[in-house]
């Protein structure tokens, strides 16, 4: 693992592969631009993607835990990624760019400091990796998708400022019904609006001052929605791989979490065969916040030209997400993905139904047992030791 390491200083001086120059399209979180006419306009909105990497000398986890999570955390920090995307989505907009040196908008620095690696930030290092001790992980231990799609979820809970619906569909089943309940709990229950219980309004962001307030009128809670898949046994099945693209051309797309053998990685989009992605695997040191709240996020944005690598090569164990910012926004793509499985030349990845079959347990039970079945079949990949899927296949 510390071969696969870099330095923030190696990042910085490194030679990087430059962007293609194709005519095939550029899709990069459901949006279309040209390689050769809008490459500067591509790297602006690569390089305005929050990028969460290991980071060292931050507080000891726990209090006299480890102070680095290098070589344990990037499937941690992929998940910081694609949660911090939603966050993005959700107080700036898909349209907002970074811009270095600008003093940006007072909700990106509550973004930041949501994920600042200390114990009371809502994402951070420390409360992912607590949360999942609760889960039967123990700190420094792997992860697989579905376990931090897992963790965020309940560590949603705490983030009265975003007031997100997180939902890990699992079975390779998205059940419309369910969603609906926890988008608009205000459908089953009266006087639902105080669906977060007070004594979990704790300070947990460091800074919300001149953060919007949650708006009480609103019908929808925000969806983030992850969808832990496994697309085969050693490998990807090469049937969903262009179902897989057409999932970062949707305009609701969140990327997707997962890479390599032992290398976790955050997918932003696609060109060609190659997928583009964010590496948290480069060491940097922790970063302070100001007296004042605001953030040095040099070190949060990814300016050298993107990682890409060929579609092939994907582990096939990943956590598809989309964010929905109102009920019209999941309507439309519910109907997107109901049109994609009705197209013959790809195979669906996951079932979209109306209501939840009679067969499932309840959406509130979490079974993260470990499950070595396939374990004693096949190679340690970096997610095998902890996910329960139904294998996909042809």
């Amino acid at each position: 693992m510390d071969a696969a390491t870099l330095t923030y200083d190696t990042l910085r001086f490194s030679e990087f592969e430059e962007f293609p120059q194709t005519e095939e399209p550029v899709w990069i979180l459901g949006r279309e631009s040209s390689a050769l006419t809008e490459k500067d306009d591509i790297l602006c909105d690569i390089s305005s993607r929050l990028w969460f990497t290991y980071r060292k000398n931050f507080p000891p986890i726990g209090g006299t835990g480890p102070t680095s999570d290098t070589g344990w955390g990037c499937m941690l920090r992929c998940g910081q990624m694609i949660l911090g995307e939603a966050l993005v989505f959700r107080h700036l907009g898909r349209d907002w760019r970074w811009v270095k040196g600008k003093r940006q908008r007072e909700e990106y620095y509550s973004i930041l400091n949501a994920f600042i690696d200390k114990k009371d930030s809502y994402y951070s290092i420390h409360q992912i990796a607590q949360m999942g001790v609760g889960e039967g992980k123990s700190i420094g231990q792997w992860y697989g998708p579905n376990t931090v799609a897992q963790v965020l979820k309940k560590l949603s809970v705490f983030d009265s400022w975003s007031r997100l619906a997180v939902h890990v569909a699992m079975d390779n089943t998205v059940v419309i019904e369910e969603i609906k309940r926890l988008c608009m709990p205000w459908l089953d229950y009266a006087g639902a609006a105080a669906f977060l219980d007070p004594d979990l309004e704790r300070e947990l962001n460091g800074f919300t001052e001149g953060a919007c307030a949650p708006d009480q009128s609103a019908v929808w809670k925000p969806l983030v929605l992850l969808i832990p898949l496994r697309l085969g046994l050693s490998e990807i099945n090469e049937a969903y791989i262009e179902t897989l693209k057409k999932c970062f051309m949707l305009p609701q797309s969140l990327g997707v979490i997962g890479g390599k053998p032992n290398s976790a990685h955050y997918f932003i989009g696609y060109v060609g065969e190659e997928l583009i992605y964010l590496d948290p695997h480069t060491t940097q040191p922790s970063v302070e916040p100001c007296d004042d709240g605001l953030v040095p996020d040099d070190s949060y944005h990814c300016e050298h030209p993107p990682c890409r690598m060929h579609i092939r090569e994907l582990d096939p164990s990943i956590a598809v997400g989309f964010f929905c910012s109102t009920e019209e926004d999941f309507d439309d793509w519910c109907l997107r993905i109901r049109k994609m499985s009705e197209r013959r030349e790809a195979l669906p990845m996951f079932e979209l139904v109306d209501r939840q079959p009679s067969h499932f347990m309840s959406s509130d039970v979490l079974n993260l047992t470990p499950d070595f079945s396939d374990s004693d079949r096949l190679e340690r990949f970096f997610d095998s030791e902890d996910e329960e899927f139904e294998i996909l296949s042809l």
